[in-house]
């Protein structure tokens, strides 16, 4: 039993979603099929998931007239891609369950921005299954409520419900044909309509390649591999073939832009292996990601190396810190009344440093979180650093590579990248290096010279 989920980039029109069908039908174990939207295609600059949240501010703001005119370019896009396939009856259908979004009573609902944005997925679902059928190949599409995907209700972060696992089982369980599942949403018990955050096709995949106990989830995209490092920083770097769930869990939260982080949960709880692989190439075997791998010695242990700017340090020094009892516990609680989560906490026997992300110090934070520091803790001396980027070394089995930290080192200092901060966790699975954002290149290239070249 596979799972196989395909991006918005790969059902982008009528020939792209050919190849899609043609990738499904050439192996039987792919029973279950997770689609996005209709992303950018070559004459079609828009992804439909953003015309359609368009659309909904548009109604809401200035009502069903205007919203109309928006929405006749998303059925006109929807009509060519069925026209194409050679299935224009499937268009009239998605047509109408289209325009009836914009009914008055819908617009009133709670769940309509929701039900707008789900309508790309719901309705290239439709429109996947249609050509099959009209293959002559058995294929069924599923509505994900009928089908027990039932989600929190909390309107565009929903979370997947624990019951919603062993529905989906029996129900997919049932079904004589190929299943294609719209992707991103799902239903509260209430019966609306409700979206995982962005990406959530992803997580759509990884629910059901849980429920059904797949033996692998295929996440199919547009490169051959994940890679080693940023292509755009290193010219044909080197691919990674098999990587573990934590490796990739570190190198998403580091910028990797192949998973929303929460994505993989599901099959890494079930310990199923995820194939990455590219519907331009189907052939190639591409990247799995799985429990556990072989590990490697020396430098070879190494899997890749991540990198993310727009960060703030503050760092705190007082004399006996580390005997004052409670301190830690006080700043970061200073840090958790401001409603921010830290990333990182470094620290001396005398000192803390404590980063944070740009993006959560909006409308005062950072100055309201040092005058506290300040005047609660009476600290030596703070210290703020703004505009910080780290990297990441990533690989399992760090702990056991004599010379690891040393290389690192000193291939950023040949480099002429200074390092702010070091961090590394007792599971040694990664490395983060806080180094001024202008360096953070450069320190990318040295590291991946003195690992992968």
């Amino acid at each position: 039993m596979k799972i196989a989920k395909f991006g918005g980039s790969s059902l982008a029109d009528a020939t792209h979603i050919r190849k899609v069908c043609d990738i499904v039908l050439s192996d039987s174990c792919r029973r279950v099929v997770v689609v996005s939207a209709p992303g950018k295609g070559e004459n079609d600059p828009y992804k439909v998931t953003d015309m359609l949240i368009e659309t909904a501010s548009v109604a809401l703001a200035s009502g069903v007239k205007d919203a109309r005119a928006c929405m006749d370019t998303i059925v006109a896009r929807f009509e060519g891609i069925a026209r194409d396939l050679g299935v224009p009856e499937a268009g009239e259908g998605i047509k109408a369950d289209l325009y009836a979004l914009l009914n008055p009573n819908v617009i009133e609902r709670r769940d309509f921005v929701d039900t707008m944005k789900a309508a790309g997925e719901d309705n290239c679902a439709k429109l996947v299954a249609a050509y099959i059928l009209s293959l002559g190949c058995k294929a069924v599409y599923a509505n994900p409520g009928e089908f027990g995907m039932l989600l929190s209700d909390e309107f565009g972060n929903a979370t997947v419900l624990e019951k919603s696992f062993g529905l989906l089982k029996e129900k997919l369980a049932s079904v004589d044909g190929i299943v294609i599942f719209p992707g991103f949403f799902g239903w509260t018990e209430a019966g609306e309509i409700a979206t995982f955050p962005r990406g959530g096709s992803d997580t759509t995949g990884a629910i059901l390649a849980a429920a059904v106990d797949a033996d692998v989830y295929e996440n199919f995209t547009d490169v051959d591999y994940v890679y080693s490092v940023d292509p755009k920083l290193v010219n044909n770097p080197e691919p990674i073939q098999i990587v573990t769930y934590r490796e990739m869990r570190e190198l998403s939260y580091a910028g990797f832009q192949v998973y929303q982080e929460e994505a993989l949960l599901p099959v890494y709880k079930a310990g199923i292996p995820v194939n990455i692989r590219s519907v331009n190439n189907p052939g190639c075997p591409g990247t799995r990601i799985v429990a556990r791998r072989e590990e490697r010695s020396g430098r070879a242990t190494i899997a890749g190396i991540a990198s993310d700017s727009g960060f703030t340090s503050i760092y705190v020094t007082k004399y006996l810190m580390n005997r004052e009892i409670g301190f830690g516990r006080r700043l970061l609680t200073i840090i958790e009344d401001e409603g921010v989560s830290y990333e990182h906490t470094p620290t001396g026997i005398d000192d803390v440093t404590v980063i944070l992300r740009d993006s959560s110090l909006t409308h005062g934070r950072l100055d309201r979180i040092v005058g506290r520091i300040k005047t609660e803790l009476l600290p030596d001396e703070i210290d703020i650093v703004r505009d910080l980027s780290l990297i990441v070394v990533v690989g399992e089995g760090m702990k056991h590579g004599i010379g690891i930290a040393a290389a690192a080192t000193a291939a950023l200092s040949n480099a002429g990248v200074n390092i702010s901060m070091i961090s590394q966790g007792s599971s040694e699975v990664s490395m983060i290096f806080a180094v001024e954002s202008d360096q953070v290149h450069a320190g990318v290239r040295a590291l991946y010279e003195v690992f992968f070249g």
